[in-house]
């Protein structure tokens, strides 16, 4: 699976885990898990060189996702970097693809681990965890002196959305350590071959598919059918270039309408009339991995996609394949935000149980994680960007990366986010299933967002679901 897939998880089940006794221990019978480890030292004094009281002996315990990034990065960078300064805690590392299955028993039996990296299609409910005070706060990772400089605190060698992002009810919890960087991705190869040229206008991108379709060498379109969320990506982000980040806003706030604004039904229309009109036969049945691979194969030109991509696929794509991505093309001359606009977002999330045995050492794996060193040789080896400042400089980045690298530098301010899948897993099912249905004819745009507008308002009005705004 991949690194950013948003979580088709449910929030009530997270939370009937971990506030319920009985729901608990038996979730913990059926993935046992270890008793943390006990240590004889007492904590360590704090100072520059071990800001959080690291003690030296005892163990840390860290899981990764292993999706598109797989886990060498931790094993190989991230924690021989720390053993460096720490030479005597024992690091035990570990791998999954099923982090809510695997971790939340460990979260109901009161003995989660230090460092989760909490990504995927099956990653735990952030607001539901932050929301039953599961989250160790991160300021003092934020205020404590960085790994390279003394003199420079952890917040200033960040991006700022980092930061926004991560924070939950004023505390900052989830440390996203990759910039994702989501566009329509095609290989400049092909296009080159074939005189194709990067449309920057909507009229323009039709033209271009109907131009691929009539050729036969490929279906001009695809996404990852079993996986609407990629669809709903460019949808929101071209409603939010039509009509400006206000757009987005109001859907994070559960406002009156959001979801059935005008930019959201222009862009709902354009997008359905992709889904009749360009597809790649199949599409609706296929996944993520499936749909890249035909792209790999020559069998269709442009997905949309994040800047994870191009790791996730290097066993399958050709030698001479050259990823590129581009930016969403302008709907009109009247859009509210200027072509360039990216929907760019920090993921790959970690964080540290507030429960776990060792939460000195699991902020400090995170501080040893956001060194230059750490995040320049991740990049180069998973061929993607971290969030912090200047790790790529000098580095020798892939095709896919350097494209994504260069749309950001081209966007400069011109970026927008959303975060109400983070904050209401309902609504996430509800947008993934909505968004099938609409690529495949079985709903109208209009039907397909008032659909949407629905289960907003209906979160809306529960009182047991903790609301967020930005």
């Amino acid at each position: 699976m991949m690194p950013h897939t948003p979580r088709i998880t449910r929030r009530d089940l997270l939370r009937a885990a971990v506030l319920t006794p009985m729901a608990g221990a038996l979730a913990a019978c059926a993935t046992p898990a270890a008793k943390p480890t006990a240590s004889s030292a007492a904590p360590a004094a704090t100072s520059a060189a071990n800001p959080f009281g690291v003690a030296g002996d005892k163990p840390l315990e860290v899981w990764i996702f292993d999706g598109g990034f797989g886990q060498d990065y931790a094993k190989n960078i991230h924690q021989p970097l720390f053993k460096q300064k720490h030479p005597g805690v024992e690091i035990k590392h570990n791998a999954t693809k099923e982090i809510t299955k695997v971790l939340q028993p460990r979260f109901a039996g009161g003995n989660p681990p230090d460092v989760i990296d909490n990504s995927g299609a099956n990653a735990m409910d952030f607001g539901a965890l932050a929301q039953d005070g599961q989250l160790q706060d991160l300021t003092p990772l934020l205020d404590a002196p960085s790994w390279d400089d003394p003199a420079t605190k952890v917040r200033d060698t960040v991006d700022p959305a980092v930061i926004e992002i991560g924070t939950y009810d004023g505390k900052f919890a989830v440390l996203g350590y990759v910039n994702y960087i989501f566009g329509i991705w095609y290989s400049q190869k092909v296009f080159r071959d074939n005189g194709w040229e990067v449309p920057k206008t909507w009229d323009e991108f039709l033209k271009l598919n109907d131009t691929i379709k009539k050729s036969g060498k490929m279906a001009p379109f695809t996404y990852a059918g079993k996986f609407p969320q990629y669809l709903y990506e460019p949808l929101l982000t071209m409603a939010a270039k039509i009509g400006g980040n206000e757009v987005l806003v109001g859907i994070d706030n559960l406002e009156d309408g959001a979801w059935t604004s005008e930019p959201m039904k222009t862009s709902a229309a354009a997008w359905a009339e992709i889904g009749a009109k360009y597809l790649m036969e199949g599409t609706a049945g296929l996944d993520h991995v499936q749909t890249q691979t035909a792209q790999n194969k020559y069998k269709v030109a442009m997905l949309p996609s994040g800047s994870w991509l191009e790791n996730e696929q290097k066993t399958t794509t050709p030698d001479d394949f050259e990823y590129g991505m581009f930016p969403l093309p302008d709907f009109t001359t009247s859009d509210q935000l200027p072509y360039g606009t990216l929907h760019t977002s920090p993921g790959e999330n970690f964080i540290v149980p507030a429960k776990g045995a060792n939460p000195q050492a699991g902020m400090e794996y995170l501080r040893a994680m956001l060194s230059k060193k750490a995040a320049g040789d991740f990049s180069e080896l998973v061929k993607t960007v971290s969030v912090v400042k200047g790790a790529g400089e000098g580095r020798r980045l892939s095709p896919g990366a350097a494209s994504a690298s260069k749309a950001v530098t081209d966007a400069g301010a011109n970026t927008v986010t959303y975060r109400w899948q983070t904050w209401y897993a309902q609504l996430k099912d509800e947008a993934i299933a909505a968004t099938g249905r609409l690529m495949t004819g079985g709903l109208t745009p209009d039907k397909y967002l008032e659909r949407l507008q629905k289960k907003a308002d209906e979160i809306k009005n529960d009182s047991s679901i903790k609301k967020y705004k930005r």
